[in-house]
């Protein structure tokens, strides 16, 4: 496949941010994008040069001229699009959080392998050039073992019933938007936790306003991680291991930079700068891969999007909040 031909569904906020990335993307052009206001999906064609346009998710997952579809539409309706895309035989980037519940995910997770379609979670942090650099240092052993992953992501977002990030039938609430950011950092660093305990505390909508985790794991290892819409925080993180620190200010979900702190040494500043945006990281991911013949990327596996989906669900349900996909979603 010499040229990767996506197609955006869902042209929101995301939507926009990730496509003013696609210059930055070689061998790929954003082609079609799909909305069910055919006026949106126009306007979003006309900013971003796309000249296929679809009034129905339908529409764009049947059109033979797409390759490959990024989801980027309110996290319960992830699963029947992506499902009705695999069938299709469709590659996916889904944005995060994956799917709404472990269910969702596993049977999206399923499909794929089954099919031997493409598909993986949009988590751009992983791709960062200064997250890349910060493996490397982890893995060639710079801090040691690590033992802790700190990490916080928090915005003060006025409580409006009306508004997404509140609705419990969109998948609302700090734990989708934002603790999936913390929780995936700490899996790739640690690995999935043999327990998760929480506090939080809840919208008077029913949705998960703010919540503190610690994810333990048998061998002492642990992360304590903070996502929350009630207040702001810096947004940054800290891997500690047993020779070093490794800092990554804020914002660490997609920074330009890291600190690496051995033990006994002085602190080292890392530069390491995003192309464009930062989405263009993944989306490259994504095209080489397709163009590779690759079913599952090697940095962000199945695997893990299941296991920290995982984590997610059960920190939800520990408040008491239990998300659920779309089932009335028409696609």
């Amino acid at each position: 496949m010499d040229e990767i031909s996506w197609g955006f569904v869902g042209p929101g906020r995301i939507a926009r941010a990730v496509a003013a990335d696609m210059e930055h993307v070689p061998h790929a052009r954003l082609a079609g994008v799909a909305s069910r206001s055919q006026q949106r999906a126009a306007a979003f064609a006309q900013e971003f040069g796309a000249d296929r346009v679809h009034d129905s998710y339908r529409g764009i997952i049947e059109d033979p001229q797409i390759d490959v579809l990024y989801i980027a539409t309110p996290h319960p309706q992830h699963h029947a699009i992506a499902l009705a895309a695999i069938e299709a035989g469709k590659a996916v980037l889904v944005e995060k959080a994956f799917t709404a519940t472990v269910e969702g995910a596993q049977e999206v997770i399923d499909a794929a392998r089954s099919r031997g379609v493409f598909a993986m979670e949009a988590m751009w942090t992983r791709f960062q050039p200064a997250v890349v650099r910060l493996r490397e240092l982890v893995g060639d052993g710079a801090i040691g073992e690590v033992r802790c992953v700190q990490a916080d992501l928090a915005v003060d977002k006025p409580f409006d019933p009306a508004d997404r990030l509140f609705d419990p039938a969109q998948g609302g609430g700090a734990m989708l938007d934002l603790g999936v950011y913390v929780v995936s950092f700490a899996h790739y660093f640690l690995g999935a936790p043999d327990r998760v305990e929480v506090v939080g505390s809840l919208a008077p909508t029913g949705v998960d306003l703010e919540a503190a985790l610690l994810l333990g794991y048998d061998d002492g290892r642990a992360a304590t991680l903070l996502a929350s819409l009630r207040q702001p925080s810096p947004g940054s993180a800290r891997i500690i291991g047993t020779e070093g620190v490794i800092d990554v200010p804020p914002r660490f979900h997609h920074p330009s930079s890291i600190v690496l702190t051995p033990r006994g040494g002085d602190p080292e500043v890392i530069e390491a700068p995003a192309l464009g945006g930062g989405y263009s990281h993944e989306l490259i991911e994504v095209t080489e891969c397709l163009r590779a013949g690759r079913t599952e990327s090697e940095v962000m596996p199945l695997a893990d999007t299941l296991a920290v989906q995982r984590t997610l669900n059960q920190a939800c349900e520990a408040l008491g909040v239990h998300h659920q996909e779309d089932s009335d979603l028409r696609v």
